[in-house]
């Protein structure tokens, strides 16, 4: 199974595009597996990009309808997801110096984009982002459990070796 995928070639975009996207069963299926869930009912999107700038501001919605796994009980935890977001992109490939691309962890700068654009992956993309990194049912507490003594290998070996009349 393959993630869903809407790929949007950049000179298609002239003043702007809107999609709607939604998932069929195969494709929730993949989500599901893909991002460790219990289950995925329904998966939605409205994305829309437009010119901004240097270049284009993808915007729009993913909605989601989902089970994530309790981190304490394992059981199905029901999510719902509707997450907006918005990111800008820039054509071209990110500047290299000393064959390495630079990276400012302080400054969220646009997406490099080349050719074309997938709109599914910017949704599940965020879709990912806006699930509970520790998902855990109301009420649900962990108890540590109590660690066993260590047991030392030679206290094994000692059972097994034979010993001398007279020792203990």
């Amino acid at each position: 199974m393959t993630l869903p995928s809407e790929p949007l070639r950049l000179n298609q975009i002239g003043p702007g595009v809107s999609r709607s996207l939604t998932a069929d069963a195969a494709a929730c299926e993949a989500v599901r597996r893909d991002l460790g869930l219990g289950a995925i009912r329904a998966l939605s999107a409205e994305v829309g990009i437009a010119p901004a700038g240097e270049g284009w501001r993808l915007s729009g919605r993913v909605v989601a309808d989902l089970d994530q796994v309790c981190g304490v009980t394992l059981e199905p935890l029901p999510t719902r997801i509707d997450a907006p977001f918005s990111v800008d992109l820039v054509e071209g490939e990110p500047p290299v110096e000393d064959g390495e691309v630079d990276i400012d962890p302080d400054h969220d700068g646009p997406d490099w984009v080349v050719g074309h654009i997938d709109l599914w992956a910017y949704a599940l993309e965020h879709l990912a982002l806006a699930l509970d990194p520790f998902p855990r049912k109301p009420g649900a507490v962990f108890v540590q459990p109590e660690e066993a003594a260590e047991v030392s290998p030679f206290a094994v070996l000692s059972r097994l070796t034979p010993r001398p009349e007279g020792e203990g």
